[in-house]
């Protein structure tokens, strides 16, 4: 089992110099479209988990505060140096999106672009996101995601063996991770690769409704 906590922070680390080489002109567009489907407004407080080399910075309300984190040093450092170019106050540190350390209801918005399907336990991450959401606040979801009525067969299951060691998990499900965490999905948009790619926003749901 490749895919923990360890291995992920190794091989971040690794990709790191080349990642904006390999993502960030096919991907801009994808993050374009997440990112218009939230609800902003002046002042809001926002967290970016798994920022990577902080490629949705630009894409961000100017008049935002922002903090960003991910579980790679090398990462984080590279969103420091993209937030002061571009002038920005930008809150970077190294944190495991499994274990967030900042407080209960902390931030209007939460996006998490492309680290759902990768994070070792995605139920802990969003469980983690939902704590620290106010209530009413808005989740960002982009990811590469299997189709919510249908779940993997074996043969897809047993490539996602290697393709979550060096990229990203395949077989997850969006709506049903997302439900079982407590959100209601608002807004579910494909974006890339047909269906594959989708932006969702979600929001919490009422206590009585979980």
């Amino acid at each position: 089992m490749f895919n923990t906590t360890a291995w992920n922070r190794l091989r971040y680390t690794a990709y790191a110099p080349i990642y904006d080489a390999v993502a960030a002109r096919v991907l801009h567009k994808p993050r374009e479209a997440a990112l218009a489907q939230v609800a902003w407004a002046p002042g809001m407080r926002v967290l970016l988990v798994g920022a990577g080399t902080g490629l949705d910075l630009p894409l961000l309300p100017p008049d935002t505060r922002v903090h960003a984190t991910d579980l790679s040093a090398a990462m984080v450092k590279r969103t420091a140096d993209r937030a002061a170019r571009l002038n920005r106050d930008v809150d970077c540190r190294v944190m495991d999106a499994e274990a967030l350390t900042y407080p209960d209801a902390h931030f209007d918005v939460v996006v998490m672009h492309f680290i759902l399907a990768v994070m070792p336990d995605p139920a802990r991450g969003l469980a983690e996101t939902y704590r620290v959401l106010k209530p009413g606040g808005q989740l960002c979801l982009l990811d590469k995601f299997q189709p919510d009525h249908r779940p993997a067969g074996a043969g897809r299951r047993l490539l996602n063996a290697a393709t979550s060691a060096i990229a990203t998990d395949i077989t997850r499900r969006a709506t049903p991770l997302l439900e079982d965490a407590g959100f209601i999905v608002k807004r579910d948009t494909p974006v890339l690769m047909g269906s594959v790619v989708r932006a969702l926003i979600a929001t919490q749901a009422s206590p009585t409704a979980r």
